[in-house]
Parts: structure tokens; C-alpha cells; sequence
């Protein structure tokens, strides 16, 4: 069957690779997620006092690109609008529930892009469908739809080029009709190169259910292979993945990823050639959390080290013989991903012993050197003609380093 090729914008979104999510609204002043009002049946004129409290003192959308850019992040996709119905943007006339009329008295998503801009950042937009404060989405979906799409022809026409539209909230209503094409016809018309997204949830990861959409989901799942064959439209993959347990700041939350899970997670994603979007919820100011920034930037530092071979690299047919091990084609060179190395030295300061001391995996052309990227040492191995197996030997890290996952560069 034919493999579809893929459209300039998705091959372009593909090698951005790694993302920060960002959710960020009146919730974020309760400080217990992004779905408070809701969960605690808020009632909307009890919440939507939180307007008056909103004063995002802290946010500087050029320093958030910064950190986004250290961390080795390509793009960034903030809520312009989450499900409490309130806007960072100036919604034009739409409603008054937006930044503008409240104390913030500005429009909080123009300072996000030029800040993204000014760093070369790509900024996206997260926009929910559904809503709990018009109470048109519960009395006159089609207003309320009608109402929705204004709202995207306004992200859409002030802001300048934008990278991709990322919606939420489809599954609300799964028996509706939600009129998409018209939704994703204001996009085709004022952004005609942005990404399409529609989150397909927790219950439906890696489901491609609208012809116009150019990225399959996996909310909180790590993503499989795809196989392209036979589709009518080359899809990319995105992965979303929140720091802790909420989207929203949890300032009672203290269960957040390492550096080692976060590493891993992208190397998950890249291993089958799909993207990381990864959530941080900001403070009710508006700043990254400490800790989420740190995390961040030591990551970063390792990203660094392999950058161009994790946005360019495409997954290789070379079969590797460990599950999370896996190889990247960079410039038509095998690169080889491996976990779970153990350190080397003294056994007073070491724990452990090499355990992990090869890998195997498949080539059909004579290999003549690998070896370390990061330290340029040459690894032995064993290469079986006749099946195409190679036997490669391992070596430990150097104590006093321990990367969590280690690039070998195979020469042919």
C-alpha cells in the first residue's frame, strides 16, 4: 500500500520534537488544578470573582521562551482559553471574561508571542471547545459554536503567524455535532500552514478521527508506532505529559518527574518519531515553579548533547534486541539509544556491577566503527554476516557521570 508523504507544515512540526505546554488561567489562583471549578462545583458566579483577584504580576512571556529555549524546546502551546471560559487574550468584543477587563488590563497572549519570538520559539495556541461560564454551550450549541469560532478568528488574526492550534473538549459532548469543518475552516483561511490538534483524550490515545486534522494524540500514554500505510494523509504523533498530577499548578502536589523519567519520556516519544509536548502549570503570577524550571534546564543540558540527532533523527528499520534501546537515522548514520547503564569504578563507591554489558541489533551493511558520542570511545562488537546480528559490548560511565541514556554513533 502507498505511504502517504507528508506536507510541509507536519514535517516541519516533527522536527520541533520536544514542546512546554503551559496551563495557566484563574484556576491557577486556588492553586488545585485546572479543573477546580468543576471538581468542587464551584458555582460560576462564585468563581468568576476570580477575575478581580488576576493580576498576573509575574508573567513575562520572554523569559518563559527563555527557559523553554534552554531547555532545548522548540515550541510552546499556552491556554489561551481552558474550560473555566476565561481568555488570556483580548477577545475583540466577544465577552468581557477575558484579561483585558480584568486587572491585568492586558492582553496576556500578545506578550507570550513576542516573547516566543524574540527567542525563536514557535508559539501554538490551546484552545478548549468545551465551556462552563457561556451558558450557550449548555442552552445553544450551534450560538455557542458560532461564538467559538470567533473567538479562533480573532487568535487567528492578531497575532501574526502562529505555529498550530491545539483544541480540547470535544469529548464533552461525543454524540455532537460539533461542526469542525467550519471551526477548521477559519484556520485554513487566516493560518493556512498552522497544525491542526484536537486532543482525543485519555480513553481514545492514537486516534485519527477527523480527516483535517495533522496530529494523532496520546494524553498521558506513551505513543506506539504508527503505520502510515494506506492513510489518505501523513499524520504526526504528539505525546502531552504534565511535570506532576494536574495541568494546573498544584501547590499540594509534590509528585513531579526527575530529570531520569523525563529523559526517558523523550526518548519514548522519539524512538517512534513523535513529539513531547510537556505541561508545567505557572503560578497564579504567572511564573514557572521553581522546581519545573531547574528540572527543565538539567535536562536541557543533556538535550544539548544529542539536539540535532533528536530533531532530525527519523527511527531506523535496524531492529534492536532490548525493548527502550532503539536507533535514529541522522544524516544517513545509525544512532544507537541505550538505557540503563550502570556506572564503572571502585566497588567502595559504585553499586552495583556491570550487568548490562551488550546490546544487540541488526544491520545489512558492514559496520567498521561505534562508539561513544559523548566521550568518542570505540566500542567493541561482533558482527554475524549471515544473519545481520550484531553484538555490540558495553561499556559503563565514567563515575561521576551518568547520562540516564547514552547515544553510540555507528559508522558503515
Amino acid at each position: 500500500m502507498a505511504m502517504p508523504v507528508p506536507e510541509k507544515r507536519i514535517e516541519h512540526f516533527e522536527k520541533l520534537a520536544y514542546g512546554m505546554f503551559i496551563h495557566w488561567g484563574l484556576y491557577s489562583l486556588l492553586g488545585r488544578g485546572e479543573w477546580a471549578m468543576h471538581h468542587e462545583n464551584i458555582p460560576k458566579q462564585e468563581y468568576s470573582k476570580l477575575k478581580d483577584e488576576f493580576t498576573a504580576e509575574g508573567f513575562d512571556g520572554r523569559r518563559i521562551a527563555e527557559t523553554a529555549k534552554k531547555a532545548g524546546m522548540k515550541y510552546i502551546c499556552l491556554t489561551t482559553r481552558h474550560h473555566d471560559g476565561f481568555s488570556l487574550y483580548d477577545t475583540r468584543g466577544l465577552s468581557d471574561y477575558d484579561s483585558v477587563h480584568s486587572p491585568v488590563g492586558r492582553d496576556l497572549i500578545l506578550d507570550f508571542v513576542k516573547g516566543c519570538r524574540q527567542n525563536g520559539i514557535v508559539p501554538f495556541f490551546y484552545h478548549t471547545t468545551l465551556d462552563w461560564y457561556q451558558q450557550d454551550f449548555q442552552t445553544n450549541f450551534d450560538m455557542y459554536l458560532e461564538y467559538l469560532r470567533e473567538s479562533i478568528k480573532v487568535l487567528c488574526t492578531n497575532y501574526g503567524k502562529v505555529g498550530g492550534f491545539w483544541f480540547d473538549g470535544n469529548w464533552s459532548k461525543p454524540d455532537a455535532e460539533w461542526q469542525e469543518d467550519k471551526l477548521y475552516g477559519v484556520i485554513r483561511k487566516y493560518q493556512p500552514e498552522a497544525i491542526i490538534v484536537n486532543n482525543t483524550g485519555l480513553h481514545q490515545r492514537g486516534l485519527a478521527d477527523r480527516s483535517e486534522i495533522d496530529v494523532v494524540t496520546y494524553e498521558r500514554g506513551r505513543p506506539e508506532p504508527m503505520s502510515r500505510e494506506g492513510m489518505p494523509r501523513y499524520l504526526a504523533a504528539e505525546m502531552c505529559l504534565t511535570m506532576n498530577q494536574h495541568w494546573g499548578v498544584g501547590i499540594k502536589d509534590f509528585n513531579y518527574l526527575s530529570p531520569k523519567e523525563l529523559i526517558r519520556e523523550i526518548c519514548a516519544c522519539r524512538k517512534v518519531g513523535a513529539n513531547l509536548l510537556l505541561n508545567i502549570g505557572l503560578t497564579a503570577e504567572g511564573k514557572i515553579p521553581d522546581y519545573e524550571k531547574a528540572t527543565l534546564l538539567r535536562v536541557g543540558k543533556w538535550f544539548d548533547s544529542y539536539l540535532e540527532i533528536l530533531l532530525n533523527g527519523k527511527p531506523s528499520n535496524m531492529k534492536v534486541g532490548s525493548d527502550e534501546d532503539f536507533i535514529l537515522e541522522y544524516n544517513q548514520k545509525p544512532c544507537l539509544f541505550v538505557h540503563n547503564l550502570p556506572i564503572s569504578g571502585d566497588e567502595n563507591v559504585t553499586l552495583g556491577k556491570i550487568s548490562k554489558n551488550s546490546v544487540t541489533f541488526t544491520a545489512k551493511d558492514k559496520i567498521n566503527h561505534i562508539y561513544w558520542l559523548d566521550n568518542k570511545q570505540s566500542l567493541d562488537f561482533e558482527q554475524d554476516f549471515g544473519t545481520g546480528q550484531i553484538k555490540l559490548k558495553l561499556t559503563g560511565y565514567p563515575y561521576g557521570t551518568d547520562l540516564v541514556v547514552r547515544v553510540a554513533g555507528i559508522l558503515m
